[in-house]
């Protein structure tokens, strides 16, 4: 299983470490937008294996919408969560579902929206900013994959005490601390290649794996909800979609937030 995860992880990096650096942010988009249907059809099928169904096409119509980057302004943001209840709504009065299954299919339909979807619309976001932002982008990815690789090898190494026995048993605090410093390797030697003073990069290190954990562990609730070990068999070594991006769902957001308050580029 290490060596399967190892050989997927090494065919996929280079890939998308091409993709954020050599192409323009349109693709980086259309990128994003596969990613987000493939894991919006993982996160449904989570659903499914509790009787919830959500409302599929229509959910992801709206999600891929919130990743055009050239239209990530408020308003446009406001309008397409408008528009996603409005079609609930309509779908929800109109379908031939049994009214016992409206509430459930709403909020499956929902849940994948904020939980995955629009978070994931930031990493276009990220790339398309002024200064810097495929760079950006990396580093986000880059210490998220520096935080899962220390923090597995770590926690299976000498990992004792758990992190979250009830969510995700074999995840340990010796593996989460381990991670965090990966992270803050990372920010360490991206500060030769950025130009954002190493404090803000550490920061940024910081709360991007916090987050990063956090939306390890949402992932994991989920799929012991759903009573699943894996969200997918996609990737191998890794299983789904969602199993490979659940830190990254949060991690890049709070990146991207962490420039637009901050504001360490000026």
């Amino acid at each position: 299983m290490t060596l399967t995860r190892v050989l997927t992880a090494l065919v996929l990096m280079p890939v998308v470490i091409a993709i954020v650096l050599f192409t323009p942010t349109w693709v980086v988009a259309d990128a994003v937008g596969i990613i987000t249907i493939v894991a919006l059809w993982e996160f449904f099928n989570l659903g499914d294996a509790i009787g919830h169904r959500a409302y599929r096409l229509w959910t992801i119509f709206c999600s891929l919408l919130l990743t055009v980057p050239w239209f990530a302004t408020p308003v446009f943001t406001a309008t397409i969560f408008f528009l996603f209840v409005l079609g609930l709504a309509v779908l929800t009065l109109f379908t031939r579902r049994p009214l016992v299954e409206s509430l459930p299919s709403a909020g499956v339909s929902s849940s994948a929206l904020l939980l995955v979807a629009f978070p994931l619309s930031f990493a276009s976001r990220l790339h398309a900013l002024p200064v810097e932002g495929p760079r950006l982008l990396l580093f986000a990815l880059v210490i998220t994959w520096a935080a899962d690789t220390v923090a597995y090898f770590a926690g299976r190494s000498f990992g004792k005490h758990p992190l979250a026995p009830h969510i995700s048993p074999k995840k340990t605090w010796e593996g989460s601390i381990a991670g965090l410093f990966g992270s803050l390797l990372i920010a360490y030697a991206f500060h030769f290649w950025l130009t954002i003073p190493l404090a803000h990069l550490l920061a940024m290190a910081t709360l991007g794996n916090v987050a990063g954990q956090i939306g390890d562990l949402l992932e994991s609730a989920c799929k012991r909800s759903a009573g699943v070990k894996d969200s997918g068999g996609l990737l191998p070594g890794h299983g789904g979609m969602l199993d490979r991006i659940d830190a990254l769902i949060l991690c890049i957001p709070v990146i991207w937030f962490y420039l637009a308050l901050v504001n360490p580029l000026l």
